[in-house]
């Protein structure tokens, strides 16, 4: 079964705009473990406009399921995941003042970049993941760095699917397909939400995590954050 894992970025966002500690990170990461998702999630970047660095670090101390840091593979974004150690590192190449992120790597041009930078979280046990477009050349070249998995970007799957076009899907089936057959493991996310996710699960061989976070959050204002945790989970029982 799929792996849900919750970006709380929207958490941090919204505790930021008051000035204070509420609501909590922390405190709304162990209630979404204790909700059922088998992971949490966080996107720092440098101007700290949601998540902040010491967010990871007090965070570290309380997930009891997979922790997974994505971001921009700056010295300091090195450097803390280093210390911290989490169980997955995701690459993404978003610009330093990216609403959000917008596109994956090429990791044909960047391959020597990714390279040592997945050796070096390999050495300190950590499972890398690389954002990547449904692209088979680029999937190719990601194999070749030595990462553990990568990371479809799917935004334009969910923007498809939202027009009524199911066939938007086929990129990513083809790329789950040469992804099974080089060894990678399959992650996913950007713009999943409840109206899409079963029918991306269902359609993607071997996905082994979802990582959603603005629909999620924002479902769970009409919906109660346990409640919308608990319906993705059916849903990714596929």
């Amino acid at each position: 079964m799929t792996k849900l894992s919750v970006n709380v970025n929207k958490i941090a966002t919204l505790r930021n705009s008051r000035g204070g500690d509420y609501p909590n990170v922390v405190k709304v990461a162990s209630n979404i473990q204790d909700f059922g998702a088998e992971g949490i999630t966080i996107h720092p970047r440098p101007d700290e406009r949601h998540i902040r660095y010491q967010d990871a670090f007090d965070l570290k101390k309380i997930v009891t399921t997979e922790f997974n840091i994505e971001g921009n593979p700056i010295q300091q974004f090195i450097d803390m995941v280093l210390e911290i150690r989490p169980t997955q590192v995701t690459l993404v190449p978003d610009a330093i003042n990216a609403i959000t992120s917008n596109a994956g790597w090429d990791t044909i041009k960047h391959h020597a970049f990714l390279k040592e930078i997945v050796d070096e979280f390999h050495l300190k046990g950590i499972r890398t993941s690389i954002f990547i477009d449904a692209d088979l050349k680029l999937i190719e070249a990601a194999a070749k760095t030595g990462t553990d998995r990568i990371e479809l970007y799917t935004e334009e799957f969910a923007k498809q699917y939202g027009l009524g076009n199911k066939n938007g899907i086929k990129p990513y089936v083809e790329s789950a397909v040469l992804a099974n057959e080089i060894g990678l493991g399959i992650n996913a996310g950007h713009d999943l939400s409840l109206q899409n996710i079963q029918f991306f699960a269902q359609n993607i061989p071997n996905l082994l995590e979802v990582s959603i976070g603005h629909a999620l959050i924002t479902e769970s204002l009409y919906l109660g954050l346990e409640n919308v945790v608990n319906m993705y989970k059916y849903k990714l029982k596929v």
